[in-house]
């Protein structure tokens, strides 16, 4: 059971390699069930040696930490904006839009996930005690647990400011 060691006690396993091996004509979709069993396990560190499998997964992560990192920004540009030039409404005002739809379409697609409990390690080096050297290929994508509450504090939080300063702006100045 090299692919799947215990800590000890009752925690998740370590890590878990997900071999490209072929034995049939469904490898890719045994692939994906692998994964998504390991996701669920809660499993530490997650080695994914299928190159198309790896790819798909790693696009997927990027293009929710994009969404973060979208939602963040533009819900932070909006209030510095709206902070400092209140009346420019088309400054502030498409950003807190984005803020706040960035952070809708992650928390629907992309918070129930449990792929996005993970991060892709570009460092292999960092990962010393895994055993890379049994790998069949030089490319793995290696994901790595991280705790992700901070994250979705943050971007809620930001949107919700965001979105909330540009309500308000727009009720006074239609609706008062």
């Amino acid at each position: 059971m090299a692919d799947y060691p215990h800590r000890g006690g009752g925690d998740a396993p370590e890590y878990k390699i997900i071999r490209e091996i072929y034995e049939h004509e469904d490898a890719q979709e045994e692939f994906e069930y692998e994964l998504d069993r390991a996701l669920e396990a809660g499993i530490q560190t997650i080695i994914i040696e299928p190159t198309r499998l790896g790819d798909e997964t790693s696009r997927w992560i990027s293009v929710g930490n994009f969404l973060h990192k979208t939602s963040v920004l533009a819900g932070l540009g909006s209030l510095i904006c709206g902070g400092t030039w209140p009346d420019r409404g088309y400054l502030f005002l498409p950003l807190g839009a984005v803020s706040v739809v960035c952070a809708a379409v992650h928390t629907i697609s992309w918070q129930t996930d449990p792929c996005s409990k993970y991060q892709v390690e570009g460092d292999i080096k960092r990962l010393p005690r895994l055993p890379l050297h049994s790998l069949t290929t030089s490319t793995p994508v290696v994901l790595v647990k991280k705790n992700d509450f901070r994250r979705k504090v943050l971007h809620t939080t930001v949107s919700l400011a965001a979105g909330a300063y540009c309500g308000s702006k727009i009720h006074k100045w239609y609706f008062q």
